[in-house]
């Protein structure tokens, strides 16, 4: 299944769709996050993600102990989930400008909404698409408020079991979404390696029929690259300015260069997928010539015979093909032929 996200086309047929997720790594600036609208363009990006939420709207503001953040957590100075989010957020009162921004630096933007509220506030600035982050898989009223809008939907898989993904594909089908794409992914930060279990993205396009990729969060580029070799068709990874500044995801985004390579790989590695192809490449066939084919190894005269003693099978190509050796041995000369001569059927009575 193909869709467009704005004038962006996704799926089969079409190039990796890359997206630039900027979180929480505008660190509280306006003009941070234009900068990373701008910067994420100049990188190659397809898009720019936000995130739509306030601390209200994802959590409570709570000391107990249901709400305060783990010690092992790479967040645990912010102490509580609400001191996180609420530093985390993405003001609702920059989304009007920071939608107009992109569309004027001609990135694709779109967004995360939360909450049934934010996909409201969202509709009114006609958001093209909505990303379902992997905490939010279960969120059954926010995924049906998505799917009425009849926009695109993707979805992260990181927190799920197979039976929330059939429920939540399940809700948005029946309340009308058919455009979707599901993305593998890893909910750690940064996330190893070796859990990332890529297979996953050609199980999903089969199993669920639907558009599929991968949500990045890990430090190299590996993953991203070897998801679009599998048939992957979206790519998101967290993005940063490089500058030094500790934003809350700052620790395990890509920074400009890094997210630079990435684009040029993924641009790279389609173009070594291709196409299934069984003729010889255009770049390959100056090479033909090194083929092998039936040449005179020793003078021959005419109304001799043809016998291992007097021919080989050797390269270049532009003698007897090598198939025809078993029946041509034994074959009276028509003509004479010096060694090194090309031997041809009809040389042969």
């Amino acid at each position: 299944m193909n869709f467009k996200i704005g004038k962006k086309k996704l799926g089969k047929n079409c190039k990796t769709f890359i997206v630039a997720e900027l979180s929480g790594n505008h660190n509280g600036s306006i003009r941070r996050a234009k900068k990373l609208i701008k910067l994420a363009k100049m990188a190659g990006a397809d898009a720019v993600k936000l995130q739509t939420y306030t601390a209200d709207t994802i959590t409570i503001k709570s000391n107990k102990r249901d709400f305060k953040i783990k010690g092992n957590s790479p967040w645990k100075k912010y102490k509580n989930f609400w001191n996180l989010y609420k530093k985390a957020s993405t003001p609702w009162n920059w989304h009007k400008e920071l939608f107009k921004f992109a569309k004027k630096t001609k990135i694709e933007i779109f967004t995360s909404p939360f909450d049934e509220s934010a996909v409201d506030f969202l509709e009114d600035l006609n958001c093209p698409a909505y990303k379902i982050a992997s905490p939010e898989i279960n969120h059954v009223p926010l995924l049906e408020k998505v799917a009425k809008t009849k926009k695109p939907v993707i979805l992260s898989k990181g927190l799920a079991k197979l039976a929330d993904i059939i429920l939540a594909v399940k809700v948005l089908r029946n309340n009308g979404c058919k455009k979707i794409a599901i993305l593998q992914c890893v909910s750690s930060y940064p996330a190893p390696l070796e859990d990332q279990n890529l297979k996953t993205i050609k199980d999903l396009k089969k199993k669920f029929k639907v558009m599929s990729g991968l949500s990045d969060h890990t430090e190299s580029n590996i993953s991203a690259i070897t998801s679009v070799a599998l048939g992957g068709s979206i790519v998101e990874k967290h993005f940063n300015i490089s500058d030094n500044t500790n934003t809350v995801d700052s620790f395990f985004s890509a920074d400009y260069e890094k997210f630079k390579n990435l684009v040029r790989n993924i641009r790279q590695t389609e173009k070594t997928i291709g196409k299934i192809s069984y003729q010889i490449s255009k770049s390959s066939k100056k090479h033909l010539v090194g083929r092998r084919s039936i040449y005179v190894s020793k003078n021959i005269k005419k109304g001799e015979k043809i016998s291992l003693k007097n021919i080989k099978v050797v390269r270049p190509a532009f003698g007897l093909h090598p198939k025809y050796k078993k029946k041509i041995l034994g074959k009276v000369l028509k003509r004479s032929l010096e060694a090194g001569s090309r031997l041809k059927l009809n040389y042969l009575k």
